[in-house]
């Protein structure tokens, strides 16, 4: 038995895969990083010296939703990348060790005319 962060003591439940109920589902997590990245960022310029607080900002918010969506077994990592909009292209690449039959990712893409923002959430089954 373990304890959990409340103090109570729990179950081993000895599950190795979740249910198709509890699979962390790209379209959800998606739809919620999208949903983040438009509310926090419509009318936002552009500014170096505000990026990296709001890159935090945003990668912990997106976290905190995502939790909130019921995944409970699953560690969750977002990746917050945002930079100017010059008109120049950008190649962004991630590469995980993971099962694909329980681990996944969602990511969106948020522009304007001043700025544009990568995010992605990784769901990596603990087993």
């Amino acid at each position: 038995m373990s304890e959990t962060r409340d103090g109570a003591l729990a179950e081993n439940t000895y599950i190795i895969r979740p249910n198709f109920q509890h699979k962390f589902k790209t379209a959800i997590a998606k739809e919620c990083i999208q949903n983040v990245l438009k509310e926090e960022l419509a009318g936002k310029e552009y500014n170096p010296e505000d990026i990296p607080g709001l890159t935090k900002f945003l990668s912990e918010t997106i976290k905190d939703k995502l939790k909130e969506m019921g995944w409970d077994r699953y560690k969750l990592v977002v990746q917050v990348v945002i930079g100017e909009q010059r008109g120049e292209g950008v190649k962004m690449a991630a590469r995980c060790f993971w099962d694909a039959d329980t681990d996944n990712y969602a990511q969106d893409i948020y522009m304007n005319e001043s700025l544009f923002c990568v995010a992605a959430a990784f769901g990596s089954f603990y087993y």
